[in-house]
């Protein structure tokens, strides 16, 4: 599996503020995109998300995104080493993601860019 970057995930309360910050920080524009009743931006290594306390919930037991050149290669590197994959490979607006739980418990999302 080949790992290409890794994104930091930050709940946040009010999204819009964030943004002017993030943006500001890094000198960079957000992508923006709903998910799942979730209002999320992505600036540089940043992936700032905000929404119902419910869906954050779940969000925050993710430590983080991990870019990978190929989801499918990731399954296949994850399941191989013990890891259990508990979603995906599912589309995303980018391309596709899975998540999976390390035998020492930790729950990270992997994504790559590519078309399902």
């Amino acid at each position: 599996m080949e790992i290409l970057g890794t994104t930091l995930r930050i709940c946040v309360d009010d999204l819009e503020t964030s943004v002017v910050f993030y943006e500001r920080l890094t000198g960079s524009k957000a992508l923006r995109f709903e998910r799942g009743g979730v209002s999320v931006a992505a600036v540089g290594c940043f992936l700032l998300m905000s929404g119902p306390e419910s869906e954050l919930e779940i969000l925050r037991k993710v430590s983080a995104t991990i870019a990978v050149k190929d989801v499918d290669d990731a399954y296949r590197a994850l399941t191989g080493v013990g890891a259990r994959v508990i979603a995906g490979p599912v589309p995303t607006p980018v391309g596709r993601n899975l998540i999976a739980v390390h035998p020492d418990g930790s729950v990270f999302e992997y994504v790559d860019h590519k078309s399902a």
